[in-house]
């Protein structure tokens, strides 16, 4: 077998020789030649122990040795060009192969660990031979620390912290920031347990999401949090808001009820669930109670009526929405339940169809003498008499604000209107807005010599550009040119003559400064009548002329700002 196999080689570079002829010695190709020759053989039978030899003996060939420089990185993470004689020397950087990362990864676990070693020993750092990557970590990593360097929270005081929070909570209210703010610091939580800032607080959803259910350990949650908050933070609570709440609404009222004894305002807005229990715990423990707002909630109206019979001498304030149900509520009040009334609201949605509230004015007059704000918010009140017979002879001596505004129409009168104000000298308020009944000569009938607000516009009406040209606008503004702040007659369709009267008086006033919001959308004002009334009055900062055909395109929008306003002037010269 020795013999055969030293044959082979031997008749294989034999002919090879005699196809090529070589320039080189014998010799030296007997010794050289036959060992690749030998590889290629084994190579084409299948050996694999020869591969790696290859790859090694590629590996050897370098092309930066021909160019005469080498490319490295360096711990800068920059590549540098420099000759064979670089201090970077035995960090040569190479271009990958495409491909050699997956080959290498799907190779197994030997060829993994290489490749990690290599890795390793490239991002190894150098700090001796790198000077300047040294002096960059030194002075990355260098923070100065002295006895006297403090954050600002550990040496600023607790009052001027709680001035900060009161800021915060007086825009955005005191939960949940309040809360999040405790848990900062200790000083912040001392700043925040103050309870100043916990005056005036306001709870939505806090824990669930709108239209949620709640689970049992998450209403239970809601309970304990809130029977902490009210014993730890509410000592000093004045008002009181709840919103969107439909479960656990009268265990709230009922916990502030008996830890809040200075409370004086109550608000529930999208409420549901509020039991005759939480008023009858109000009338407990409340007794500096001045102001119930249950707008859009819903509530048990026997418990709120017992409430009003028991204890309705300390209400001042009454708001809720109309409806079947709470109707009732202003006949218990027209019975004299609320002497100190100082204001009242009724209002309903604006989609509501059913909006009529039969009310007695007189009896509500005798019953409520002390009321400031009268306001009837898209309800149509339909008056009755009482049964007596008998007119009340004080009105309400002490109005200062009536609103009747409704969306769709209305039956109020002059002699409505009249009946309501005869004795109410010190209104400042007017809104009148959807009253289309109501005329120029009835309002210049009224005791009030000082209104400052009039809202007089036609928003809603159906008959708006139909109607019959109006006029006696300018009786209007000659009785109060000297007080009127604001004016609105939107969609009004006074004459233009009329118009320009009226503005003529206003700008007649004896001082510049009065009038400062005018509405005029939709009306027959004129450039002439316009300039009038800008020219003269400095203050006025609000001014809506959409939708008038009197006037030149361009404009007929809304200004705000005496510079966008005097603008106008100049264009309307």
């Amino acid at each position: 077998m020795m013999d055969s196999t030293d044959a082979e080689p031997s008749t294989q570079s034999d002919s090879k020789e005699d196809s090529a002829p070589s320039t080189s010695n014998a010799s030296a190709q007997g010794e050289d030649g036959p060992e690749p020759k030998k590889a290629s053989l084994k190579r084409a039978a299948g050996k694999p122990t020869n591969a790696k030899a290859k790859k090694q003996k590629k590996a050897r060939v370098s092309r930066p040795a021909q160019l005469g420089y080498t490319i490295h990185q360096g711990e800068d993470m920059l590549l540098v060009i420099s000759s064979s004689t670089s201090q970077y020397d035995g960090s040569a950087w190479t271009p990958p192969k495409k491909g050699s990362r997956k080959k290498k990864l799907t190779k197994g676990k030997k060829k993994t660990v290489q490749i990690k070693k290599k890795k390793t020993v490239r991002a190894k750092p150098k700090p001796a031979n790198n000077p300047v990557a040294k002096e960059n970590e030194d002075t990355n990593l260098f923070v100065p620390q002295t006895a006297t360097d403090h954050r600002w929270g550990e040496s600023l005081p607790e009052e001027v912290l709680i001035n900060i929070f009161q800021m915060l909570v007086t825009q955005d209210g005191a939960v949940p920031f309040l809360c999040r703010a405790g848990r900062v610091c200790r000083l912040w939580n001392a700043a925040a347990s103050s309870p100043v800032l916990w005056r005036k607080v306001t709870v939505g959803h806090c824990w669930i999401a709108p239209g949620k259910t709640q689970l049992p350990k998450t209403e239970k949650k809601i309970k304990d949090t809130f029977y902490w908050l009210a014993q730890n933070r509410f000592s000093q609570l004045r008002d009181f808001s709840l919103c969107h709440w439909t479960k656990n609404v009268s265990y709230a009222v009922e916990v502030v009820s008996q830890f809040c004894p200075h409370l004086r305002s109550l608000t529930l807005s999208y409420c549901t669930g509020l039991t005759a229990s939480a008023f009858h715990c109000l009338g407990l423990h409340s007794r500096s109670l001045q102001s119930i707002n249950l707008q859009y909630s819903e509530f048990q109206v026997e418990g709120l009526l017992d409430y009003l019979e028991n204890h309705g001498r300390q209400i001042k304030q009454i708001l809720f929405t109309h409806g079947l149900k709470n109707d009732r509520l202003l006949a218990t009040i027209t019975r004299g339940t609320c002497p100190d009334l100082e204001l009242l609201e009724v209002n309903t949605k604006l989609d509501s169809k059913d909006c009529e509230l039969p009310v007695c004015i007189q009896a509500l007059q005798t019953a409520c003498p002390k009321l400031k704000t009268f306001r009837m918010l898209n309800v149509r009140p339909l008056h009755k008499t009482m049964r007596t017979g008998a007119d009340s002879t004080l009105g309400f001596p002490l109005l200062e604000e009536l609103c009747i505004a409704t969306t769709s129409f209305s039956y109020m009168t002059d002699k409505d209107l009249r009946d309501i104000l005869f004795g109410s000298t010190r209104l400042r308020v007017l809104d009148l807005r959807g009253c289309s009944r109501i005329t120029p000569s009835g309002l210049a009938t009224l005791p009030c010599h000082e209104l400052e607000c009039l809202f007089w516009g036609q928003y809603f009406s159906s008959s708006i550009g139909l109607s019959s040209p109006k006029a006696g606008l300018h009786i209007v503004t000659e009785k109060w040119n000297q007080t009127l702040q604001q004016l609105d007659i939107a969609n009004q369709l006074f004459s233009a003559e009329d118009l320009e009267i009226a503005m003529s008086h206003l700008a007649q006033a004896t001082e510049a400064d009065t009038l400062r919001s005018l509405n005029l959308s939709g009306t027959r004002i004129t450039p002439p009548a316009l300039r009038s009334v800008i020219g003269q009055m400095t203050a006025l900062s609000y001014l809506n002329l959409t939708s008038c055909r009197y006037l030149p395109r361009g404009v007929k929008r809304i200004y705000r700002g005496q510079e966008d306003i005097r603008q106008l002037l100049d264009k309307l010269e």
